[in-house]
């Protein structure tokens, strides 16, 4: 391990030691070690991968009032403090800019092998058992229902109405999580993703017997 990615990590785990159990080190960590484990079977600059996967939440804008521009500036200074080339921190931004499924429902300006494999990676911690973890620990931040059956999802969700959701959580599973298997660009990220679904379906199919007093 590099000296640049020890201090990235020391970093991050400072920055985020009392994040939101969904978006905290734990979760930047799975990111960073799926993003790598991607990164073998792709042609990527894994120096860009490794920073933009340890950086990408540094500052989500859902925990900052909207500001959709304090992760990339976080992360640029923190690696212009560490003597980073001047390239790879623009690249790192412009991933941090693009990469999430919010940013998928608006115009996407940028794209870039490394992005694509970080991008796979932090979908993937969104989905399966742990992605279901992550979804209701979210919803228990924001007060949310777990369900009710007289709010619909909104299936053709746009980018302000997504920032906006009050939604019951497991309306989250059909306006993203259910989405991102198909959204998937690299090989691992796919096979990984396919078998990540259909536990999704699966506990979707107890969540409502259950619901309904049949099981």
């Amino acid at each position: 391990m590099s000296n640049h990615i020890e201090k990235t990590i020391h970093f991050v785990k400072e920055e985020l030691q009392n994040a939101e159990a969904g978006h905290d080190w734990w979760h930047i960590e799975r990111v960073w070690k799926t993003a790598t484990n991607i990164s073998k079977e792709e042609s990527v600059n894994l120096g860009v991968v490794e920073f933009a996967a340890l950086l990408h939440d540094i500052a989500d804008a859902k925990f900052h009032d909207g500001d959709e521009e304090i992760g990339p500036r976080k992360a640029s200074d923190f690696l212009k403090s560490i003597k980073v080339d001047e390239g790879i921190i623009y690249h790192v931004q412009q991933i941090i800019r693009n990469m999430s499924f919010k940013s998928s429902l608006g115009e996407i300006n940028f794209t870039s092998p490394e992005m694509l494999v970080v991008q796979d990676a932090d979908r993937l911690d969104a989905i399966g058992a742990i992605g279901i973890a992550r979804a209701f620990t979210y919803g228990g931040f924001k007060n949310r229902e777990l369900y009710n059956p007289e709010i619909k999802p909104d299936i053709n969700i746009n980018k302000e109405a997504y920032k906006k959701s009050t939604a019951p959580t497991i309306n989250h599973f059909y306006e993203k999580l259910l989405l991102l298997k198909d959204k998937m660009n690299t090989t691992t990220g796919k096979k990984i993703a396919a078998q990540r679904h259909e536990f999704m379906e699966q506990y979707l199919q107890q969540f409502y017997a259950e619901w309904n007093g049949e099981k």
